[in-house]
């Protein structure tokens, strides 16, 4: 499963081209309900290519335009490999289609940009975090949120303790010896046994060569990091943990990491501790996030009216806004004037405002929490904290 990257998202948001079809489904695994999945699709194209008949489209553009999903219709294949939903985005000049770990409400949305807002978990930037997997034999790297991992690729950074040991003065492991308790006799049996000297239990070499070898990864990491404010988990066995933190420059780093050997772990088997550890460091964002907007109501600088958010997220104006999945609001939104107008219904060429609202924040770098539920500062569908 290859979920998009943010590049993709950007892409979908700034493009100009139209019009567009935006289709999400629940899909099955084989078996169960997975042999009605094909039939979802093909009756959402159906109604795709109707509005895109009432929009103007001429009949063989809007053919052409939905021409990716028909081909998925009968791939078999292509079907047998689900997961928990289905997003695909048609216009023109552009098809994706994303087999993604979310659950999707059967929807779809013609008109003149595509609809992002379903995709929001998998980018936003209160779930979005790093891991770093530590041991004397494998360094790995991950860009993580909480539906993915993906391994990134490391340069100058040292794979492993002997492969940084070829590249730097590191001090010579101390043999371990045997030391024998007083009143031992040939066998070395004592009450209280023997001790080993000049090596500890917990590593092949010494704490200063390890803390250097961190040191190295640490400083390895500073092109990738300079710039990021993602949380960082440290996935590593109990006596490693220290030592990395003190070697340690990047100021998000958490507390607490993913204990035990990540070596042996695939990606999505490390994505599950890791994502335990950080989960409630964006647990206490969000909390101190309400805290702020119960802090600010009454004072101009908070607002749960679309017809207020909507034009103050294009002015990149929002610094935080709250918006529910499962909702649509649609209408107008004029971006020379300012004003906006709400319909009950959809109307051609209206826009879904609270998706618009959701891309403008985000291209402004304000923080948006998508909510699975109608749970937002005030009890609304939508909330948000405005910069000024």
């Amino acid at each position: 499963m290859k979920l998009p990257e943010r590049s993709e998202l950007d892409v979908l948001m700034t493009t100009e081209d139209r019009p567009w079809v935006s289709i999400f489904m629940p899909t099955h695994r084989p078996g169960a309900e997975g042999h009605q999945d094909p039939i979802r699709l093909k009756n959402l194209v159906r109604q795709a290519e109707e509005r895109l008949l009432a929009l103007g489209v001429r009949t063989p553009d809007a053919k052409k335009l939905l021409g990716g999903p028909q081909k998925l219709l009968g791939d078999d294949l292509f079907w047998r490999e689900q997961h928990e939903g289905l997003a695909l985005y048609c216009a023109p000049s552009f098809f994706r289609s994303y087999r993604l770990p979310l659950r999707f409400d059967e929807t779809l949305v013609v008109g003149g940009r595509p609809y992002v807002r379903p995709l929001l978990p998998l980018f936003t930037t209160q779930s979005r975090f790093f891991v770093l997997a530590l041991s004397q034999q494998h360094v790995r790297f991950f860009s993580a949120t909480r539906h993915s991992v993906t391994e990134l690729p490391l340069n100058g950074v040292p794979r492993s303790l002997e492969e940084a040991m070829q590249f730097d003065q590191f001090a010579k492991p101390r043999r371990a010896r045997w030391v024998q308790p007083a009143g031992a006799g040939r066998s070395g049996r004592a009450e209280g046994g023997g001790v080993y000297r000049g090596a500890g239990v917990e590593s092949e070499a010494s704490k200063e060569n390890l803390l250097r070898y961190c040191q190295m990864i640490d400083r390895g990491l500073h092109p990738v990091l300079r710039e990021q404010k993602a949380p960082l988990v440290l996935a590593a066995v109990e006596f490693l943990m220290p030592i990395y933190r003190e070697a340690n420059t990047y100021a998000h780093l958490i507390e607490h990491g993913a204990e035990g050997n990540p070596d042996a772990l695939k990606p999505e088997e490390l994505h599950r501790p890791a994502w335990r550890a950080v989960e409630p460091h964006f647990r206490a964002k969000e909390e101190e996030a309400v805290a702020k907007y119960s802090a600010l109501a009454g004072t101009g600088r908070t607002s749960r009216d679309v017809a207020q958010i909507v034009p103050a997220a294009a002015a990149g104006r929002i610094d935080t806004l709250w918006v529910a999945r499962a909702v649509q609001v649609w209408g107008r939104f004029d971006s020379g004037d300012g004003s906006v107008l709400l319909h009950d219904t959809a109307q051609p060429a209206d826009q879904e405002l609270l998706d618009l609202a959701a891309v403008q924040t985000m291209l402004h770098a304000g923080t948006v929490y998508p909510l699975d539920r109608m749970k937002a500062p005030g009890d609304g569908t939508v909330a948000a904290i405005f910069r000024y």
